[in-house]
Formats: C-alpha cells, sequence, structure tokens
C-alpha cells in the first residue's frame, strides 16, 4: 500500500494525502521551507564552521572557544526547533510529520550540548 506523504497513514494508489488536514500543513510546510530556505541555509552553515572554530580557539583563549562553540550550538539548535527542515532522504523514508519531529529532538539536542559545554567550562575552569 502507498503511505500519505505527511503522516504514513496507508491511503490508495490514487492518493497523496489521507485527508485535507495532512495536505494543508504538508503545503504550509513546503511553503515556509521555499520561504525561510536560504535564511536557514546561512545560519547553518555559520553555525556548523562556528562549532569547530570555538573548539579550535579553545587551547589558546578558553573563554573565547568555548563561548563560540556554545553560542553556535544554542542558535542552531533553536533554528532547527523552529525551522525543522529535515533532508529530503529522511522526509522519503520516515515521511514528513516523523521527520519534522526528529529534527526537532535533534534541535533540542543540540541546545543541550551548548549548555553542557557552557557547565563544563565554568565547572572545571572558573
Amino acid at each position: 500500500m502507498k503511505k500519505c506523504d505527511y503522516c504514513a497513514k496507508e491511503i490508495t494508489y490514487f492518493e497523496q494525502y489521507c485527508s485535507d488536514e495532512c495536505q494543508r500543513r504538508a503545503n504550509k510546510y513546503y511553503e515556509t521551507s521555499e520561504k525561510y530556505g536560504k535564511l536557514f541555509s546561512v545560519i547553518n552553515v555559520i553555525c556548523v564552521f562556528g562549532i569547530p572554530v570555538g573548539l579550535f580557539l579553545f587551547p589558546f583563549s578558553k573563554s573565547v572557544g568555548t563561548v563560540l562553540a556554545s553560542v553556535c550550538c544554542v542558535v542552531l539548535g533553536i533554528m532547527l526547533l523552529f525551522l525543522p527542515f529535515p533532508t529530503e532522504g529522511m522526509i522519503s523514508k520516515l515521511k514528513l510529520q516523523k521527520s519534522m519531529k526528529i529534527t526537532r529532538i535533534i534541535g533540542a539536542s543540540v541546545i543541550a550540548l551548548g549548555f553542557l559545554i557552557i557547565g563544563f567550562y565554568f565547572f572545571f575552569f572558573s
């Protein structure tokens, strides 16, 4: 059986979504993705490169490296919470609803990692 492109419920081969609500939510996601896709990409690149730069700077200046890495983690996590844009591979395998949920969980984990880095710094180096 074919599955709904949004929620992964089984549907007939002549349909794409199981209900109008699923179609509305999927359309809303794709409109948001098109609207904020470039902003998402720019922030993603800055944060993904900022984390290793912060970790590289840590031996030279512990406070600068820690702050840079943790701020990049928190910003990246917040962005993933509010703009959960999973990859096309995730969407095709898990469908849109579950992919967005997993992306939000990853975002929350990245925020926790940022706070863990800051906590590690204050616990061991202050």
